[in-house]
C-alpha cells in the first residue's frame, strides 16, 4: 500500500494514498482499534445531510463563498450516491466521547472531494465545519438519524404489525380458547381478544414513539462548543434547520435550550425507554406465540406456526418457533442497549455529554432491530399461523374453571366442589354440574357456553 504525508496541528502523519480522509481521521484509526465497528450508516448519512444544510445556510449568511458552499454540497451528494459510502468512515464507535473523530472524518472526506471539484483548497475546519462544533453537530446528528429512522422505518413497521394483528384477529374471532393466568387454566377467551391485546400494546408503543419523534426534531445545532453559539452566525440555527427540513422532509427546528441539548442526552434516553417498552411488548407477544404453538403433542398445541426450517440437527421432523425466538432475542438486546444508553446519559459532565458515539450506536441499533423484528413477526408468524380448533375445544370441555359462571347461582363453595370433582374424575364440568345441581341440562348448557362466557356480565 502506498501512503501520502498529511499534516494537522499535531504534526505529520502517513495516510493511505487512496483514502479521502486526512490526519485527524487517521489519528483516530490509530488510536481506537477497539471494536472494528463504526457508527451506523443512518448516522453517517444524517451527518452528511447536516453538513450540506450547514453549507447552504452559511452561504446564505455570507459566512462561506458561494463556490465553496456549492462544492461542499456537491461533495455530500457524491458521497450519498456512493455504494461504498461506509468505507470512507472507518472510525471506531468507541472513540472520544464527543464524537469529534467522526465529525472530523466527515469534514476531511467532504473537504477532499470539494477541493478536487473546486480546484483549490476547501478546509475541513474553516469551511466544512463552519459555524459548527463537534459538541453541537454530533448531538444534532443523533436526533436527526433517530428521527429519520423512526419516521421512515420503525413507525411504518409498527403500523404494519398492528394492522396484521387486527386482520388476523378478525379471521379467528370465532375461535374460543382456554384463558390462562399464572399459566393455569382460567376463564375462556376469544383468540381475537388475545390478539386485540397485542395490537393495543403495539398501538401504545407507537404513540410513545410519536411523542419522542417530536422531541427529536429539536436540535442542538447553533450552540457550538458549550451552548453560547460562539463562532456561529446568530441566524445560523434557524436557517440550518430550514435547509435540513428541506433535505429530509421532517420539520426540524432549533431546540428551546441549546445548553441542555449539548450537555445532556435526555431525549435519547427517553426515546430508548420507549424502545425498551416496545421490546417488552414484542417479548410478550413472541412468548405467547411460543406457548400456544408448543407441542405438537405434549404442549398446548393451540396454534401451528408456519414451518420455516428444520428445528434440530439430530431429531428428524422437529420444527421450532424460530421467528418468535428471534424476536425475543431482539427484545433482550434492545433492553441491553437501553442500559448502555442510560449509563451514557448519566455522563453529561457540566457542558457536554461525553458518551455520544455510544448513545448513537445503541439507539440506532435498537431502532433497526425493532423494525426488522416487527416486520418478520407480522409476516412470518402472526399472518401465517393456523388454529388447531379441535385442541381448543377439547381443552375447553375439560376446563373445570367454567364452573365460575355458576357462582351467582349455586355459590362459590358448591361451584368449587363441582370443579374439584370434574378435575379429579377428568369429566366435563357440564356433566358433574348436571348431577350436583337442580339446574336443567339445557340451562347448564346455556350458562356454561364458552362463547357467551367471553362476553362478560352475569
Amino acid at each position: 500500500m502506498s501512503f501520502r504525508t498529511v499534516k494537522d496541528s499535531m504534526g505529520e502523519l502517513q495516510v493511505p494514498e487512496e483514502a479521502l480522509w486526512g490526519a485527524q481521521t487517521q489519528r483516530a484509526i490509530n488510536n481506537f482499534p477497539i471494536s472494528g465497528r463504526s457508527l451506523p450508516a443512518p448516522f453517517v448519512i444524517s451527518l452528511l445531510l447536516a453538513k450540506s444544510a450547514a453549507a447552504r445556510a452559511n452561504s446564505q449568511l455570507g459566512m462561506l463563498e458561494t463556490e465553496v458552499a456549492e462544492a461542499i454540497v456537491a461533495a455530500v451528494d457524491q458521497l450519498l450516491a456512493d455504494d461504498d459510502l461506509m468505507t470512507h468512515f472507518p472510525v471506531d464507535v468507541f472513540q472520544t466521547g464527543s464524537g469529534t473523530s467522526t465529525n472530523m472524518n466527515a469534514n476531511e472526506v467532504i473537504a477532499t472531494l470539494a477541493s478536487r471539484s473546486l480546484g483549490r483548497e476547501v478546509s475541513a475546519n474553516d469551511h466544512v465545519n463552519c459555524g459548527q462544533s463537534s459538541n453541537d453537530i454530533i448531538p444534532s446528528t443523533i436526533h436527526i438519524s433517530a428521527a429519520v429512522t423512526l419516521s421512515d422505518e420503525l413507525i411504518p413497521a409498527l403500523d404494519h404489525l398492528q394492522r396484521v394483528i387486527r386482520e388476523k384477529a378478525t379471521t379467528v374471532d370465532g375461535c374460543i380458547k382456554t384463558g390462562r393466568t399464572h399459566l393455569m387454566d382460567a376463564m375462556p377467551i376469544r383468540l381475537s381478544q388475545s390478539l386485540g391485546a397485542w395490537a393495543e400494546q403495539i398501538r401504545s408503543c407507537r404513540k410513545n414513539l410519536d411523542h419522542q419523534l417530536t422531541q427529536l426534531l429539536r436540535l442542538a445545532q447553533g450552540g457550538t462548543a458549550v451552548g453560547t453559539g460562539i463562532n456561529a452566525h446568530p441566524e445560523f440555527a434557524e436557517l440550518f434547520n430550514h435547509e435540513l427540513s428541506k433535505l429530509t422532509g421532517l420539520p426540524f427546528q432549533p431546540g428551546p435550550d441549546l445548553f441542555m441539548l449539548i450537555s445532556s442526552q435526555d431525549v435519547a434516553v427517553q426515546t430508548s425507554g420507549s424502545l425498551k417498552t416496545l421490546a417488552v411488548a414484542l417479548m410478550k407477544i413472541a412468548n405467547d406465540l411460543r406457548w400456544m404453538n408448543s407441542g405438537p403433542l405434549a404442549g398446548l398445541g393451540e396454534i401451528e406456526l408456519e414451518a420455516l426450517q428444520p428445528g434440530s440437527s439430530i431429531m428428524p421432523g422437529k420444527v421450532n418457533p424460530v421467528i418468535p425466538e428471534a424476536t425475543a432475542m431482539v427484545a433482550a438486546q434492545i433492553i441491553g442497549n437501553d442500559t448502555a444508553i442510560t449509563i451514557g446519559g448519566q455522563s453529561g459532565n457540566f457542558e457536554l455529554n461525553v458518551m455520544l458515539p455510544l448513545i448513537a450506536f445503541n439507539l440506532l441499533g435498537s431502532i433497526e432491530l425493532a423494525t426488522n423484528a416487527s416486520q418478520l413477526l407480522a409476516d412470518k408468524a402472526i399472518a401465517t399461523f393456523t388454529v388447531n380448533e379441535a385442541n381448543l375445544q377439547q381443552a375447553l370441555a375439560r376446563n373445570p374453571i367454567l364452573v365460575t359462571a355458576l357462582n351467582p347461582i349455586v355459590g362459590y363453595m358448591k361451584a368449587a366442589d363441582i370443579a374439584k370433582q370434574a378435575y379429579q374424575e377428568k369429566r366435563p364440568v357440564l356433566d358433574v354440574a348436571d348431577e350436583r345441581t337442580n339446574l336443567s341440562r339445557e340451562e347448564l348448557e346455556r350458562l356454561l357456553d364458552p362463547a357467551k362466557l367471553t362476553q362478560g356480565g352475569i
